[in-house]
């Protein structure tokens, strides 16, 4: 994956048993998000996208946070319109693919997960938190609106607290991120791995196929009218159970068996 100019790869990438693993690797910087980390998270992402074998994806932060968001230090020192707004178009990208991937993707969430850090999350499907994480799309403290972490935290939370954590930039711990949805899960930070391992446990023996085919329904169906949501309901539930994995699994259950899917 991308370097860092020190030697060091700003992005890690570990598969292991259909699971693909990408950890953010700029522990110094507690995994700040610069230009090389986003462009290996898009060149991963579209590896995945690609690979059958994978059937999981976990984004992990490397040290002592998740990530506290986009480099600053970088930002400051290219204030111009052209790489500040390929920068932010490029962020965009890569949360664009993390849902558009046919793979789910869980966030696992230790430390801090700030503005760009805490839009990751967000973007991601699933999301597994350290019980002494701590979320924040705290921009507005710096004079930086938080504007594109808004677009995935909005569509994770309610409008009032999404807004409550955009406009005042305060921070919440990961109990309330559980309560207000921002998370799927909490745990001791000694069991974040196994909490982790459990959700995909949960995921990797289903069939791909359905698995794909569902992650492209849910979001697709969200945006839309209610009876176009039916209807799009209705084409992509005919397609599934004509198809092969639908009818190995409903006959086995029929049959009272374990089904055999075609992988």
């Amino acid at each position: 994956m991308n370097d860092t100019g020190q030697g060091q790869a700003t992005l890690l990438r570990q598969d292991a048993d259909g699971v693909a693993t990408l950890t953010l690797n700029r522990p110094a910087q507690y995994n700040a998000i610069n230009s090389a980390m986003l462009d290996a998270l898009a060149a991963a992402l579209d590896q995945i996208a690609n690979d059958p074998s994978i059937r999981v994806v976990v984004i992990a932060g490397a040290g002592k946070a998740f990530s506290p968001g986009h480099d600053l230090k970088e930002l400051l020192a290219n204030s111009n319109e052209a790489f500040i707004g390929a920068m932010f178009r490029r962020c965009s990208d890569v949360m664009l693919a993390i849902r558009r991937i046919p793979q789910p993707v869980i966030a696992k969430v230790h430390g801090i997960a700030t503005a760009a850090g805490c839009q990751i999350v967000a973007a991601c499907d699933l999301a597994v938190a350290a019980d002494d994480a701590q979320f924040a799309t705290s921009g507005v403290n710096f004079g930086l609106f938080c504007a594109t972490p808004g677009v995935a935290v909005s569509r994770d939370i309610s409008r009032k607290r999404a807004f409550e954590m955009l406009f005042t930039g305060e921070f919440i711990d990961a109990p309330t991120a559980l309560a207000w949805g921002l998370v799927n899960r909490i745990a001791p930070r000694d069991a974040l791995d196994a909490a982790a391992q459990g959700l995909v446990a949960s995921l990797i023996d289903k069939p791909a196929h359905v698995m794909a085919m569902g992650k492209r329904f849910f979001y697709a169906q969200l945006d839309e009218r209610i009876d176009t949501a039916y209807g799009l309901a209705t084409e992509t539930i005919t397609q599934n159970m004509l198809g092969e994995d639908a009818q190995e699994g409903v006959g086995a259950f029929v049959e009272k068996r374990k089904p055999h899917w075609d992988r």
